[in-house]
């Protein structure tokens, strides 16, 4: 294997994805991954799967996707293996599915074609609407094999004590201390605005952003080929979805933000079986303050840390975005 291995997946791992599929592996090559796996695209011979390495329990990730899947598309999962017998990191291998990053195309498609992109965004918030089609018993962080969720406060309550503890872990040259206050303050603030969605249990992605969706052009619109990396997923309100997607809509061609909330707030409504809060834009954003502070803790040089900074300081200047 040493060979041809032109990523960094170790000889051993090679060897599980071979015995797993019966088929030698003849050429690895690395591809974007999360911040806590690494993801790799593996030949064996004329076939092509994807391989994930490391992260979270993937036995829970896969249970998520088995169950998210009729709703919105995802690859299959073909084999999940813990880390054990010299394999030191878990090892998810999943099926290959064609499509455009739609972080590629948002970079580099359609900048002036609003309607495409419009377009775009309708098919994603659809897709990403659809998630909430998944309910559970309560909210909370899955636990095993069966999504069973654990006992945790209100995320109303959760809110204040998570960005102090966050604060306390992210990099002075990030963040100023005047500036973590001001955060502090203004998570404090809008905390018991969440006591409206405290008792929502309903599928999150919790990682929605442009690089997690494989697009495809189809016909004179687009297509949702796949929804990727369900590793951060949890049992809470659908709302953080959008916040998580719009969340640096400003670098977004124009029109796509418009069609993205337009499409997510249709598919949801019809989830949902009813009409939205009223507010469901704003408490979306603030539940992303929980994920903003974790961002912000990655180490210096981490550019999406860097970027959800910026976030943090403008909200601080402008408040919470409605």
């Amino acid at each position: 294997m040493s060979e041809v291995q032109t990523g960094r997946m170790r000889a051993a791992e090679a060897d599980v994805v071979a015995s797993e599929l019966g088929q030698p592996v003849t050429d690895v090559r690395s591809l974007a991954g999360g911040f806590s796996h690494e993801t790799c695209l593996v030949e064996l011979g004329t076939d092509r799967v994807v391989v994930r390495l490391g992260g979270t329990d993937p036995a829970i990730e896969a249970a998520v996707m088995d169950a998210a899947r009729g709703h919105v598309p995802v690859p299959d999962v073909l084999r999940v293996r813990p880390a054990a017998d010299g394999v030191s990191r878990p090892v998810m291998i999943l099926e290959f599915v064609d499509g455009t990053p739609l972080s590629h195309v948002l970079a580099s498609d359609g900048a002036g074609d609003r309607a495409s992109m419009t377009d775009l965004g309708a098919v994603t918030g659809q897709a990403f609407g659809g998630v909430a089609a998944v309910t559970f018993n309560g909210p909370g962080f899955f636990t095993s094999q069966d999504l069973a969720v654990g006992d945790m406060p209100p995320w109303s309550e959760q809110l204040p004590g998570m960005a102090v503890n966050c604060m306390a872990g992210t990099p002075d040259s990030r963040l100023d201390s005047d500036a973590k206050r001001a955060w502090i303050g203004l998570c404090t603030r809008h905390a018991p605005a969440l006591a409206s969605v405290d008792n929502q249990a309903r599928l999150v992605h919790a990682d929605a952003n442009p690089k997690n969706v494989l697009v495809t052009r189809a016909g004179d619109g687009w297509r949702v080929d796949a929804v990727l990396d369900w590793e951060f997923s949890f049992s809470g309100s659908p709302y953080a979805d959008y916040a998580n997607m719009t969340r640096f809509a400003g670098t977004y061609p124009d029109g796509f933000t418009d069609g993205f909330r337009a499409g997510f707030a249709a598919r949801l409504t019809g989830e949902l079986a009813g009409e939205l809060d009223e507010d469901w834009a704003y408490l979306g954003r603030v539940m992303d303050m929980f994920a903003l502070s974790d961002l912000v803790t990655r180490p210096e040089g981490h550019p999406v840390a860097d970027e959800a900074a910026g976030e943090i300081r403008r909200w601080i200047t402008s408040g919470v975005p409605a």
